[in-house]
């Protein structure tokens, strides 16, 4: 077998490096420590995390989206084959690097989706981005870190909290749907979602589609009824992993 080659290292914001490696020509894999989070012959499941929430808003005029998380960009390239012409979509990426990788030694595999006309990469938090846009997106996709209980950036869990929810809830319009991947089930983070309101399914799919192997947990959560703009109170509290 062919040894990994590193190609490139990235710091995360609060400390830790992402490193982005090679094998052979053509598969390349991002990991943090030890840890693998993504892997450019397992997409299945980041594509599902675009296709199940777009077809679950339905057919809709204009269409907005955001993504949290450019990764190796699987669930936008997925979002852009399934959305029509006239949507947008907004990337937030929180680490520069990632932004160059995919314009730089992972550009075969984003296959120019970049500049397709309906997408917006931004270098920001996507925590940030949900609360400063009310009312703004159809689906938030949600895709930064290994799940709810994260490895990356303690930061990310804001966006898990009650709060964090409370305030993906209120950006998302009437009939909007945040879908979150995550390496596995938590059981704690359903409950959350339920008590802020969101209708919730938890789909399980496979890392490689159409085959065995390694099973992802996708969680579907409905913004019942209209949307609220209200601004959620700041909470104190912060949920320990």
């Amino acid at each position: 077998m062919k040894p990994w080659a590193q190609l490139d290292i990235a710091s995360i914001p609060g400390g830790g490096t992402l490193k982005l490696m090679r094998r052979g020509e053509d598969e390349f894999s991002i990991t943090l420590g030890h840890n693998e989070l993504m892997n450019s012959r397992l997409k299945g499941s980041e594509e599902a995390l675009a296709t199940l929430a777009i077809d679950r808003i339905g057919k809709r005029p204009k269409p907005r989206l955001l993504i949290g998380g450019l990764g190796m960009g699987f669930t936008l390239r997925a979002a852009l084959a399934a959305l029509p012409a006239d949507a947008e979509i907004v990337v937030a990426e929180l680490i520069p690097a990632v932004i160059a990788w995919a314009r730089g030694p992972l550009a075969p595999i984003f296959a120019g989706c970049l500049d397709d006309p309906r997408v917006s990469v931004q270098e920001a938090d996507v925590a940030t981005a949900i609360r400063e846009t009310p009312g703004s997106y159809d689906a938030i996709l949600l895709d930064v870190d290994n799940g709810p209980d994260g490895l990356m950036v303690e930061a990310n869990d804001r966006l898990y909290d009650s709060a964090g929810l409370a305030y993906a809830k209120a950006s998302l319009r009437s009939g909007g749907v945040l879908a979150v991947w995550s390496a596995g089930p938590d059981r704690s983070f359903t409950q959350r979602l339920r008590q802020a309101g969101f209708a919730v399914e938890e789909k399980t799919v496979r890392a490689r589609a159409g085959s065995g192997g390694a099973k992802h947990v996708i969680w579907l959560a409905d913004a019942a009824g209209a949307a609220s703009t209200t601004r959620p109170a700041q909470q104190s509290s912060k949920r320990r992993r």
